[in-house]
């Protein structure tokens, strides 16, 4: 009769015919378990993972080199040297995907990188402080927001010229007030709950409560809107190489692969459509793990 609760319990878990006890989940695997419930998202994930390994093996695992040209063997059928047969050049057009991905990926990534850092700060700064610092900023957001977003890269690209760093900084700009405006409205809430109004009258910066606070409490909505959005840039890239303001050849990029394959659809159809497959699949994979980690953040939007 003097045993405590704890050591009953302790009892009641190691006896063979108790009830098995309740096992704690943390926040983590409840977050993975509701990932891992959407299939879609599931299949996104695994071929994220596939396309990322293709660009890091894309030495080991491309056939041939996807520089190398050869007049004679232009305009190739697929065959077994060349599964997807060459272009006008005589370059291989499978190692020429496989090493696009490369492009793809650290062009899409950095860019929204880069554009996220520069749009949450707008949008978490604007919301907080208020006032002709929020009149300034989001007038600036709203007319960015009113170009489309090629329009936007067109008009950076042509003041900054062609290259990839220079691609980054164009699509990252186009994109940023997408993170701005999410990261302003959570911001006008935050700014009024209690445990930011307790670290104001603690005295604490400003600095601080934006980063320790206000972030943290963004930061879901941010990172599903990256994952869209890498998808987005990755899109746009492919855009601006086609309309040739992208990374300058010899380096491959679908974009490029599918502008120069358009003028042998009717003979040579895999010349556009491989590298167009190649784009799609990959946007298709960052939309489906975007909607995953949607879920996850707000089981309501499944439903």
């Amino acid at each position: 009769m003097g045993q405590t609760d704890a050591a009953l319990g302790a009892e009641l878990a190691a006896s063979p015919g108790s009830p098995s006890p309740i096992k704690l989940v943390s926040q983590r695997q409840r977050a993975w378990r509701t990932f891992s419930a959407n299939r879609s998202a599931l299949v996104g994930l695994v071929l994220i993972v596939f396309i990322v390994l293709v660009a890091l093996l894309a030495p080991l695992i491309s056939p041939h080199d996807p520089t190398d040209q050869s007049t004679i063997d232009r305009l190739q059928d697929p065959s077994s040297t060349y599964l997807l047969g060459r272009d006008d050049y005589g370059r291989d057009v499978l190692s020429r995907i496989i090493y696009g991905t490369r492009v793809a990926l650290v062009i899409g990534v950095l860019s929204v990188l880069l554009g996220g850092a520069i749009g949450t700060v707008i949008g978490i700064v604007a919301g907080y402080f208020g006032g002709k610092i929020e009149a300034v900023l989001m007038r600036l957001v709203d007319v960015l927001l009113s170009f489309p977003d090629l329009i936007t890269g067109l008009l950076v690209m042509a003041v900054l010229g062609s290259g990839q760093v220079k691609l980054v900084i164009a699509i990252g700009l186009t994109i940023a007030p997408r993170f701005a405006r999410i990261a302003y409205g959570p911001t006008l809430a935050l700014k009024e709950k209690e445990f930011v109004e307790a670290a104001r009258a603690l005295g604490q910066k400003s600095r601080i409560i934006l980063s320790r606070h206000i972030l943290p409490n963004v930061g879901g909505e941010l990172l599903v809107l990256g994952s869209l959005w890498t998808a987005s840039a990755i899109r746009l890239e492919a855009s601006l190489s086609f309309i040739g303001l992208g990374v300058p050849p010899p380096t491959p990029t679908w974009g490029q692969m599918i502008r120069d394959g358009t003028r042998y659809l009717v003979d040579f159809p895999l010349l556009s459509l491989a590298p167009g497959l190649a784009l799609l699949i990959t946007v298709f994979a960052f939309n489906l793990v975007g909607d995953g980690l949607r879920d996850v953040l707000d089981p309501r939007a499944s439903k």
